[in-house]
């Protein structure tokens, strides 16, 4: 089931090394034409998670963030370093990849893994992203990107990668 809300016309839906919530979600949110749905997948590596957005596919095993990255960049996607700094986050080692973003405001993570984050993406020259992270309803809409382009897939991903994305806070949902 799809939540309406006020202001979010984009929805992103990356499920943990898995692509089947994600179809499943595009197909009923068809439903509804004002609301764009965009497909992706967050990729366990040994490294540490990395979301690629712009795809109903998995990339090719072994998934280390080097194949997941190309892979992204093979399918026109965008490949972020999701919670840095929290489990199963990279941390200092995504300066070693050639991400296109860095998730700097988690909807799960601490205040201070946040800005430690947010230090990391402003340390590379790139865009810093929201992710609710939410595994419930209850979850959803803690954080969001305000993206400046139109309602389209490909608009909203080259958007992002040249940095006309700001991560935000709701209000009320948790302090930055």
């Amino acid at each position: 089931m799809l939540v309406a809300h006020s202001f979010i016309k984009v929805a992103a839906v990356t499920d943990h090394d898995s692509v089947r919530g994600c179809r499943a979600t595009v197909e009923l949110a068809s439903a509804y034409p004002d609301i764009l749905v965009i497909p992706g997948v967050e990729i366990s590596t040994e490294q540490g998670d990395v979301v690629v957005l712009g795809t109903d596919e998995l990339p090719p095993k072994p998934w280390t963030p080097e194949v997941v990255v190309d892979f992204a960049k093979s399918v026109g996607g965008v490949s972020i370093v999701a919670h840095p700094f929290r489990a199963y986050g990279m941390g200092e080692r995504a300066r070693n990849y050639k991400v296109d973003a860095i998730e700097v405001l988690n909807g799960g993570s601490s205040q201070e893994a946040n800005i430690e984050a947010k230090e990391l993406a402003k340390s590379l020259g790139l865009p810093g992203t929201a992710g609710s992270d939410a595994h419930q309803v209850s979850e959803l809409f803690s954080v969001y990107n305000k993206v400046e382009a139109a309602l389209d897939i490909e608009e909203v991903l080259k958007a992002v990668k040249k940095g006309s994305v700001s991560a935000q806070v709701n209000r009320g949902s948790i302090r930055f």
